[in-house]
């Protein structure tokens, strides 16, 4: 298969770089955030061979819009256990022009879904929608990205996509991470023979750290996108193949679930926040709405003059309101009545009021926003942030859902599928695997997008864009997103410091509260002197990040991601 001269340039470029010293391609999860030499972009991921794509888009002469779009191609081949083709995403993306779209490429329930099909002789199943055919949605991140790219791309589609064809096809060697979640999810992958055959040996046993992982399923799969655009996904073979699969397997997706899948333009949802503009993800993100009802209950407290005990125990405290709200309210508001009043500042003034600040408080369920009926919103996972000169700001959180999504590989693509059935309230009142609870706002119907904890978010300081964020790690994206806004904008931190803070995760359901376990002690004992039942989590998902500082830009990618490689 030949490659165009650009593609070989890249071969020099990437493996002239420090985390590629050596052919094949080397995987770093220690992250990559870098600006380009000439200083006119910056790009932030989870993935050192991801950002290194993406600064190539850069070289030859792509704006923020490419970088974004073969950054996310590329992480569904070095970082198929939580995004790709198979699955989902929401990009939140400030054009040059100074216009800002929310693109919504969230997965979507297949036409013949019902609550029903998770029911075992009358019981339900929580198993159905985690692992399998059932688990499945209608993929939406190639549709996004295709948007993306014909709006305000400068670089063909196949300048996007043939990257990660090379990588798929020469190799990549694992790191340490991908060999102890592969170790982990290695029974389930296992019950699907095109997954074992990728990411499990012939004992099937886990592949381990130094083994180089070709897919030439997947890199097929990426030259025939590449080669015959998104149609090929959502009206040709591939189609085809996931639709055969289906009928086998007892799944619901067909051929004409892929056809009917559309890309969907949201209204940003908009609030402010110490002098600045916030911009985020509306529903179905869960995000953009819980993100600015935190900050907005937060506003109404001095952060900057709070001890650090009593900044912590107000911010878990805001948490918990919030995570009551969202199970209540939230879902796809082109199905459920999504109030508006959610983010209003005077809700969040008498939210504000119910905070005691010497001690922790049950939060027994929801509260009411104003005009909850009548004003209403119209009808494991990645970051990346990607900003250039001309003004292109692009955060795209893409997801496959749980870590390898479903398990289900189709055979034949080297295409993971996604899980994202597990984020409907697939049985009211029942956490689905991040511990999440809803109700009737987010059950299962035909073609309706399930609840999301995404949250890429965009700040502006008069109507000039300085900082993008956005994460990983199930719900706790909202509370990462949340802490780092208030460290940096609130309490005036870099960017660096405002992403090394530790953190804290409130969801209301369960009462604990998780915790870095890098917390200074007193503050751990503060905390738990008022009734806080913490629980450490070293996992603390993964941020990626940029912002203004001086005129210049910073890209920060999450600080953790060191430390936990050394475990």
């Amino acid at each position: 298969m030949k490659r165009p001269i650009w593609i070989l340039s890249l071969l020099l470029v990437v493996c002239s770089h420090p985390c590629f010293a050596k052919a094949p391609f080397s995987n770093d999860y220690a992250g990559m955030a870098v600006v380009t030499e000439d200083g006119r972009g910056a790009v932030a991921s989870v993935n050192s061979i991801a950002s290194q794509v993406g600064l190539e888009a850069f070289a030859n002469g792509g704006n923020a819009v490419d970088a974004a779009a073969a950054i996310a191609f590329t992480l569904g081949v070095v970082d198929s256990a939580n995004s790709g083709i198979g699955g989902g995403c929401f990009i939140l993306v400030r054009w040059a022009d100074g216009s800002i779209e929310a693109i919504d490429g969230r997965e979507m329930a297949p036409v013949n879904a019902t609550q029903e099909m998770f029911l075992v002789d009358g019981e339900y199943d929580p198993s159905l929608s985690k692992t399998g055919a059932l688990a499945i949605g209608v993929p939406g991140s190639v549709a996004a990205l295709d948007y993306l790219l014909k709006k305000g791309g400068k670089l063909s589609w196949k300048e996007a996509v043939l990257p990660a064809v090379n990588i798929a096809e020469q190799g990549f060697s694992l790191g340490s991470h991908d060999a102890k979640r592969l170790a982990r999810t290695a029974s389930r992958l296992n019950q699907f023979p095109a997954s074992a055959a990728i990411f499990l040996d012939k004992d099937a046993q886990a592949w381990g750290a130094g083994h180089v992982l070709k897919q030439p399923d997947l890199a097929r799969t990426y030259q025939l996108l590449a080669d015959h655009g998104s149609d090929y996904f959502y009206r040709g073979d591939f189609a085809k193949q996931v639709a055969s699969w289906m009928r086998v397997n007892g799944g619901r997706v067909t051929e004409k679930d892929f056809a009917g899948y559309q890309v969907l333009l949201r209204e940003p949802i908009r609030t402010t926040f110490h002098g600045y503009d916030i911009v985020g993800f509306p529903p179905p993100s869960s995000g953009g709405v819980a993100v600015a009802q935190i900050l907005n209950i937060l506003e109404n407290f001095p952060l900057k003059q709070l001890t650090e005990i009593d900044r912590y125990h107000t911010t878990i405290e805001a948490m918990k309101l919030a995570f009551a709200d969202r199970a209540q309210w939230l879902g796809d508001a082109d199905f459920a009545n999504v109030p508006k009043g959610l983010i209003e500042k005077s809700y969040a003034k008498a939210l504000a009021n119910k905070i005691d600040a010497a001690k922790a408080t049950q939060v027994k369920g929801h509260s009411t926003p104003p005009k909850s009926t009548t004003d209403i919103f119209n009808r494991h996972t990645t970051h990346i942030a990607v900003a250039d000169r001309e003004g292109n700001w692009v955060a795209i959180t893409t997801t496959l859902n749980t870590s390898y999504g479903s398990k289900v590989t189709i055979p034949g693509t080297g295409v993971l599928m996604n899980n994202q059935m597990d984020d409907f309230a697939t049985k009211e009142g029942v956490p689905n695997a991040f511990g999440l609870i809803g109700y009737s706002a987010n059950k299962v119907e035909a073609r309706k997008r399930p609840l999301s904890s995404m949250s890429p978010t965009l700040v502006l300081k008069k109507g000039k864009p300085v900082l993008t964020t956005g994460a990983a790690g199930g719900p706790t994206i909202i509370t990462q997103v949340v802490q780092i806004l208030v460290n940096r904008l609130a309490l005036d931190n870099s960017l660096l410091k405002s992403m090394e803070v530790p953190r804290v995760h409130q969801q209301w359901q369960p009462e604990r509260t998780l915790i870095d376990p890098s917390v200074d002690e007193s503050l751990r004992k503060g905390l738990d002197a008022r009734g806080h039942q913490l629980a450490d989590w070293p996992g603390f998902g993964t941020a990626q990040s940029i912002a203004l500082e001086n005129g210049r830009f910073v890209a920060v990618s999450e600080p953790r991601l060191k430390d936990r490689m050394s475990e």
